[in-house]
């Protein structure tokens, strides 16, 4: 994920977007082919990057075929992804993408089975682990400050699970 559509910007089909990236100069070139995706991580769309500026802390995007306000309004908040393959490698151990999370068994750190990393939620406040629990198949939300570096070292050494604290919010 590099953002998500916040609302129509004007009548000419520009789009307020909150980024998510770190490579937005990157990811939001001119060119660049991004991926609108469902909650489910199915491609609904590509859409082509015609320009981007700067604009309130977040950018103002238009693409291709999206000419006016009514065509922006129906990409109202739409997950925007760039290919996996698009993707610079990750030098830094501490440092992952979305994805590589995504799908992962999520345990105690005593070692209880919690469920599995269904997304990475990205707010105000950082990120958040989004977790379809093994019993209930409820969601749980797993604050991600203490969750993720450890999450991240469990990724990276066995590629399989990662570890949370047991502090719930949500049901």
């Amino acid at each position: 994920m590099v953002g998500r559509v916040v609302k129509p910007h004007g009548v000419h089909g520009e789009l307020m977007v909150d980024v998510s990236t770190d490579s937005a100069d990157l990811r939001f070139a001119v060119g660049s082919v991004l991926f609108v995706t469902s909650r489910d991580g199915s491609v609904s769309r590509t859409l082509t990057v015609t320009a981007a500026r700067p604009h309130s802390g977040r950018l103002l995007v238009c693409f291709e075929d999206v000419a006016d306000r009514d065509a922006a309004d129906a990409l109202r908040n739409a997950v925007l992804c760039a290919h996996v393959t698009d993707l610079p490698p990750i030098e830094d151990p501490d440092e992952f993408y979305d994805h590589q999370l995504e799908g992962l068994a999520v345990l105690t750190v005593t070692g209880d089975v919690v469920g599995t990393v269904r997304e990475i939620m990205h707010g105000a406040g950082g990120e958040l682990l989004v977790v379809d629990r093994a019993k209930t198949r409820k969601a749980a939300d797993y604050h991600s400050r203490a969750a993720m570096p450890q999450a991240i070292g469990e990724k990276l050494a066995h590629q399989q699970r990662c570890h949370v604290p047991a502090r719930v919010t949500g049901a």
